[in-house]
């Protein structure tokens, strides 16, 4: 942990960069949490909706948030630092068809129990393929980001996969079917669009400005 002086000097060292992450923790249950201070910001989306990459991508480090190509593999709520008590949370991905029944249901019961219980939650990140039509677990994320009074972000992901007229069409549609909930911005971690409009979303939401705030380190 960074004490007071050593986090001024980092900060003075380093002020052009406006998030520091460091891997904080993983999360199998709720107990395990990291203490409940400060402000985060979840990020969560369909299973392969590319939303590790797209944590990568916001927090500009490369590998970061694990990716990987079995879909469902990930049953962990992970915790990284970007700032002094400030926090990215990568939630599992949902809606994976093989995943067994009872593993859906104990992650369905292990996200509403984060929803619930995080009071330092300021801000809710949902990606979405951008390929693909909104599923009712979408609208089930966004229905809890509404009832908590969450600012809520959508990413239409793996935009590099359609064309520029293609991608707007469906923002434009996904815009539409979602008004109420919150911004919609074509996404692509892998050419750069919409990062640096999604980060200054995130980091108004943490209210991180320049210089950096220097996050304490791992709690």
């Amino acid at each position: 942990m960074y004490t007071n002086a050593l986090f001024q000097a980092v900060n003075q060292a380093e002020s052009n960069t406006v998030l520091d992450p460091v891997f904080i923790k993983s999360s199998a249950q709720p107990k395990d949490f990291p203490p409940d201070r400060g402000m985060e910001v979840a990020v969560v989306g369909r299973s392969n909706s590319g939303k590790s990459s797209a944590v990568n991508a916001l927090a500009g480090v490369r590998k970061l948030a694990r990716t990987s190509k079995t879909p469902g593999r990930t049953q962990l709520i992970n915790f990284f630092g970007v700032a002094e008590e400030r926090r990215i949370v990568d939630l599992p991905g949902y809606g994976f068809a093989r995943v067994p029944p009872a593993v859906r249901a104990k992650w369905r019961e292990f996200i509403e129990a984060y929803f619930a219980q995080r009071e330092s939650l300021v801000g809710l990140i949902v990606t979405m393929d951008i390929r693909r039509e909104l599923s009712e677990l979408d609208r089930t994320m966004l229905n809890f980001a509404s009832d908590l009074s969450l600012e809520t972000l959508v990413l239409l992901t793996k935009a590099d996969k359609l064309s520029r007229g293609a991608g707007l069409s469906a923002q434009a549609r996904v815009r539409k079917e979602l008004a109420g909930f919150g911004e919609v911005m074509v996404f692509s971690g892998l050419k750069g669009q919409g990062v640096d409009a999604a980060r200054r979303h995130l980091t108004d939401w943490l209210q991180i400005t320049e210089p950096a705030a220097r996050r304490q380190g791992a709690e």
